[in-house]
């Protein structure tokens, strides 16, 4: 673990209402489609702490939405991407390939949980390695449809956009999203969806929408995100590659949320045992810097003709830099075994806070790892969820100094994603703070 500089990082106090005057600027300069959960804007970070420009302190229960698995400005990664800006910052992997992107890939092929040997390749987002990774899988099968989740996020992009199973706020007034895609229902025991219901879901689009032969790729998050933090049961992975190899379909995990141990696994597929044939990560994978990647079965990967994917920017070298020092920080402070215990310590804490009359009913804790997520509940003794109810007291821990995002098609849910690097006393004030923004009004 690393340290938290304080007074050395921090400069003379700011005005109080700084925060305030930001907010002012942001908005003359910023459009609103671009949303904020706070009023906070942050002057430094270390590991699992924010300071924000009037110096206030915060616990990071959000991690940049789950892209700080290693913490704020880790000294390991931070070494790792200073030698790389000595040596050079930007080449364009198209014009002059290096050497920090080939070894980036040949590690990711060596763990990750796809089919036969495996090819990577590099870009700059989620969304964009989503988007290319709908791109192999036509170009390997001559098919165009594809079948995604309800409740999934996939990204802002018009195609990934069209596989994202959220309407509010997402699609409102962007017309008509990009490619055939078809909605299958992912299972959800408090809202009354089987395994064997999302399965025959599938099989009905197969009926009524489009024939199998015409589908290139099922996508799915093997926990899902923005939808709930809900996890795929593994009936339903195994369900899902049976179906694919019947038909000649690719399956594409997305793991750009659940990737890089914060499931307790390096990725969350591998608590079910199945292999996909392409796996996108993004998020963790570079520790603050922004690259995703396609990782998939090596004669899929090179179905697309050279020079038909890429980009200006994709795997930029201090990227890659980061992300081989992040692979090494995840094996060297032993993180995925640190999820785990991290996430057991929140599972006991939010299990005790369900049993209490004097907080906000909470309800359906669930999560792998310390990828965990709760619902705020309509009343005690029910499993109907507070629509809307998660807003509050996300506010309510805004206030008290502890970051935290809601999820949930519905309003309803809230997502822990402390830093896996967060020392167990940092996890506790955490959730000390938590428990006091669930105290009933």
């Amino acid at each position: 673990m690393h340290s938290t500089p304080l007074a050395a990082r921090l400069e003379p106090a700011a005005a109080a209402d700084r925060n305030q005057l930001l907010n002012a600027r942001r908005e003359r300069a910023v459009p609103r489609g671009v949303a904020s959960a706070t009023q906070v804007f942050i002057d430094c970070a270390r590991n699992a702490e924010v300071w924000d420009v009037t110096h206030r302190r915060f616990i990071d229960f959000a991690s940049g939405i789950a892209v700080l698995n290693t913490g704020h400005c880790h000294p390991t990664i931070l070494a790792a991407v200073e030698r790389q800006l000595q040596r050079f910052t930007h080449a364009a992997f198209q014009v002059t390939a290096y050497e920090p992107y080939i070894a980036l890939a040949e590690r990711l092929n060596a763990i990750a949980p796809v089919r036969g040997p495996a090819k990577t390749i590099l870009f700059s987002t989620g969304a964009e390695a989503v988007e290319n990774a709908v791109k192999i899988t036509r170009a390997a099968t001559g098919r165009d449809a594809l079948i995604a989740f309800n409740g999934a996020f996939h990204g802002r992009t018009l195609l990934a956009l069209a596989l994202t199973g959220k309407t509010a706020p997402y699609k409102h007034g962007f017309g008509r999203l990009g490619g055939e895609v078809y909605r299958a229902q992912f299972p959800i025991e408090h809202h009354g969806i089987s395994v064997d219901a999302s399965l025959a879901s599938i099989r009905q689009i197969f009926l009524s929408d489009v024939p199998p032969e015409r589908v290139a790729a099922i996508i799915i998050e093997p926990v899902q995100g923005e939808g709930g933090f809900h996890p795929a049961p593994t009936a339903l992975l195994q369900g899902l590659r049976e179906l694919c190899d019947t038909h000649g379909i690719a399956l594409i995990a997305d793991e750009v949320q659940t990737g890089f141990a914060r499931t307790g696994r390096m990725f969350a597929l591998e608590h079910s045992g199945v292999q996909a044939d392409l796996l996108v990560t993004a998020k963790s994978l570079a520790g603050g810097l922004p690259l995703s990647a396609v990782t998939g079965n090596a004669a899929l990967m090179d179905a697309p003709a050279p020079g038909g994917l890429g980009g200006t920017y994709a795997g930029s070298p201090l990227a890659c830099a980061a992300a081989l020092a992040v692979l090494d920080v995840i094996e060297h402070e032993s993180l995925i075994e640190r999820a785990k215990l991290l996430g057991d310590k929140a599972r006991s804490r939010l299990a005790s806070f369900a049993t209490r009359t004097d907080l906000a009913p909470i309800g359906h804790i669930r999560g792998l790892g310390s990828m965990i997520g709760f619902d705020l509940l309509a009343g005690r003794g029910t499993d109907e969820v507070r629509q809307g109810g998660a807003a509050a007291v996300v506010q309510r821990a805004h206030r008290l100094g502890l970051l935290l995002l809601s999820c949930g098609g519905r309003g309803e849910g809230i997502r822990l994603l402390f830093p896996l690097t967060a020392p167990e006393s940092i996890v506790d004030e955490g959730l000390d703070l938590l428990e006091r923004a669930l105290q009933a009004d």
